[in-house]
């Protein structure tokens, strides 16, 4: 029977698509099963505490995970490149703005740090740091964000931003609104592979669409 809701949650998918509601990246990203992977590059749906409600983001440090929660006890897990030792910060905070192909300015204190940084990167350009989405995080000068330099993925590099896989990005950027609810932590999270016993309902929650 589960092989055969995936199927019907398959051509829900070609349907969709059709329809122009989902991209064909997301598509390819969504997981129905269990998912074996644990590389920088995985991007999968996994159980988790069903105390946080459908609709925010946890990032954990700890774990360089982002999570979202689409439904209660189910998030999708991506992974990011995390604050230096010297940058750590945790908080909640909620999203005050939205920006596709964002510029960039270096802070004072990152000129300082490397004078041969551009003192400005406009938005779109390949070699932007901040790739093509920018979430800003209330009044901070925090933000959740895509990269030009994917192999960092999952590294502590950063200056106290969220860096994310381009692809990533682009599909959390569709699902979230300005208000949401982010949670940083330095705290692990116990999650679980997920396997779906409702293919169909999952992915439409997946999408928003129930």
């Amino acid at each position: 029977m589960r092989n055969l809701g995936c199927r019907a949650a398959g051509v829900l998918v070609v349907m969709l698509m059709s329809l122009g509601a989902v991209t064909p990246v997301a598509a390819q990203m969504f997981s129905f099963g269990a998912s074996s992977g644990s590389s920088v590059y995985d991007r999968y749906v996994v159980g988790f505490s069903p105390k946080y409600a459908p609709g925010q983001i946890i990032v954990s440090f700890g774990d360089r995970r982002l999570y979202y929660i689409f439904r209660r006890g189910r998030a999708i897990s991506y992974p990011i490149a995390v604050p230096r030792a010297e940058d750590r910060w945790q908080g909640t905070v909620r999203i005050s703005r939205k920006r596709v192909n964002p510029p960039w300015t270096p802070t004072p204190s990152m000129l300082r740090e490397n004078p041969s940084l551009p003192k400005h990167v406009p938005g779109g350009h390949p070699r932007n740091p901040l790739g093509v989405h920018a979430l800003y995080l209330g009044n901070t000068l925090y933000r959740i964000h895509g990269t030009d330099a994917p192999r960092t993925i999952g590294t502590n590099v950063s200056k106290g931003c969220v860096r994310m896989h381009n692809a990533h990005i682009d599909e959390l950027y569709r699902k979230v609104r300005v208000g949401t609810k982010v949670t940083a932590t330095w705290r692990r999270y116990r999650t679980s592979s997920y396997v779906s016993s409702n293919p169909i309902n999952d992915l439409a929650g997946f999408f928003g669409l129930n």
